[in-house]
């Protein structure tokens, strides 16, 4: 059974640890964006000259000191550097690192946890909206903390669940790299792939050599299109957004009946698109169905940052200056590739001194280019599949991330056994897990490859070949030929 001591902060952490780094050496800094919402991965680095700000290295936790980056849950573990190189960052962190008494990670999860952050915000002072971490009132509060090796045992619980997180969204980057680099090559470059002397023949019935050429670089027609104001090639089409999906606007919910408390249905705004998270909920009554959001609709903030996601949950309801698109006769993926350009440019055309808006009017001047049947029916299929497994990702990271949040106090404090928590994690994350079929796994893999070249993949060294499989095994098998 595992001994918890009390012991002071201080005692257990030593905070700000001495580095060195020269004044005038460009060096890798982390500034405070690139720390997520309870979030353990960092978002990147820049290199840059250092001139002050606290330096730390690989393993070393940082938390944000003031409001309201702290309450707002800006604290993650190093793990992005070079072996013994030292990095710098924003003077607002407090740099956390283990000594004989406390494990590495253990302090992380303990800096997210109630108990520490609570204590940490009790310590702030400053005018309202500046406040700070007195680092030196806070090493003295005291703490209940186990043995060494009950922490590393809790801090294996807890990170075998941010790393299932974490594998989720590598494989969703880079499914979604490999969608767009096929949007780039078909709908860009217009390099879809067709035989020069065989355009009308279907692409299910092309030879691997006919289907491994590009429409456009094997001397394709092309034709100039007026609305668009460049050359598509010819037999494609070129539609009104409204023509090829189904828009909806938000509707005005009443401030009156919002709770953020679970009462009622979940009402998505603006600020809910990037994470797709619920931060609201009405009780209002009698809310027209056509403002649901299906699973997999686009959605689009239309003020300030035109923010714009897929949508994983059912059952929401879309508020005001949020407009959803739903898939009608094309993907959502290749609507937002689509799109995409016209909204951000709409974006960076608004003044800095003032609030963007996106209109109606905005939405009808988009265009859309319409492929032919065959091409339609293709990218449907795999832009479906990606876009599913981008979901069921996200729903599995959703539920990982519940359960962490749920047993993060309870193990800090005691309350769950580890022992307990580690059932209940090996058994979600193994839920989570999907096992690939490999009963005829030669005749796939001959398939797979015949498939690379199809889709003109198998040159590209910027994809992972295991991300390109995950699509591929997901597919139906008459698309696999």
């Amino acid at each position: 059974m595992s001994k918890w001591n009390k012991i002071s902060i201080g005692e257990f952490i030593d905070f700000n640890p001495s580095e060195s780094i020269k004044k005038g050496t460009i060096a890798r800094k982390i500034p405070m964006d690139k720390l997520g919402t309870f979030q353990r991965k960092i978002n990147g680095s820049e290199l840059s000259e250092y001139s002050s700000g606290p330096k730390f290295r690989n393993g070393d936790t940082l938390v944000a000191k003031i409001t309201p980056c702290l309450e707002n849950g800006k604290t993650a573990l190093v793990d992005i550097l070079s072996d013994k190189e030292v990095a710098f960052g924003s003077s607002e962190f407090i740099v956390l690192r283990e000594n004989k008494n406390s494990y590495k990670k253990f302090i992380y999860y303990l800096s997210r946890s109630p108990l520490f952050r609570n204590k940490a915000i009790s310590c702030m002072e400053g005018t309202s909206g500046r406040k700070r971490v007195n680092e030196g009132a806070l090493k003295t509060q005291e703490i209940l903390v186990p043995d060494l090796p009950t922490q590393q045992k809790i801090a294996s619980v807890l990170s075998a669940l941010d790393d299932k997180i974490e594998l989720n969204n590598l494989i969703n980057a880079e499914l979604e790299a490999m969608a767009k680099t096929l949007y780039d090559y078909w709908f860009v470059q217009f390099d879809f792939p067709v035989s020069g002397t065989l355009a009308s023949t279907p692409l299910s019935q092309q030879s691997v050599a006919e289907s491994s050429r590009g429409y456009k670089s094997s001397g394709g027609k092309m034709v100039y299109n007026e609305t668009l104001k460049r050359e598509i090639p010819e037999g494609w089409e070129v539609k009104n957004l409204f023509e090829v999906c189904n828009v909806q606007y938000g509707f005005p919910f009443s401030t009156e009946y919002f709770n953020e408390v679970g009462n009622g249905i979940p009402v998505i705004r603006i600020r809910d698109i990037i994470e797709n998270s619920v931060s609201n909920y009405s009780t209002e009554k009698n809310i027209d169905s056509k403002y649901e959001i299906l699973k997999g609709d686009l959605l689009i903030g239309m003020d300030g940052n035109f923010h714009i996601n897929y949508w994983t949950k059912n059952n929401c309801y879309l508020n005001q200056r949020v407009v959803k698109l739903t898939e009608k006769e094309l993907p959502n993926i290749f609507l937002r590739y689509q799109i995409e350009p016209y909204i951000k440019a709409r974006e960076a055309s608004v003044s800095r001194t003032t609030v963007g808006h996106l209109s109606d009017k905005d939405l009808k001047a988009i265009n859309i280019l319409v492929p032919p049947k065959e091409i339609k029916l293709k990218i449907k299929n795999i832009y479906s599949n990606t876009l599913n497994k981008i979901i069921t990702n996200k729903e599995q990271n959703q539920e990982l991330s519940a359960l962490r949040d749920w047993l993060l106090p309870m193990l800090m404090n005691g309350q769950v056994k580890v022992g307990e928590a580690e059932k209940q994690v090996l058994g979600m994350v193994a839920k989570s897990d999907t096992s690939y079929n490999r009963s005829s796994q030669k005749n796939d893999d001959e398939l797979f490859e015949v498939w690379l070249k199809e889709e003109k993949l198998a040159a590209r060294g910027d994809i992972d070949r295991a991300t390109l499989r995950e699509l591929f095994d997901a597919m139906d098998d008459e698309d696999k030929y």
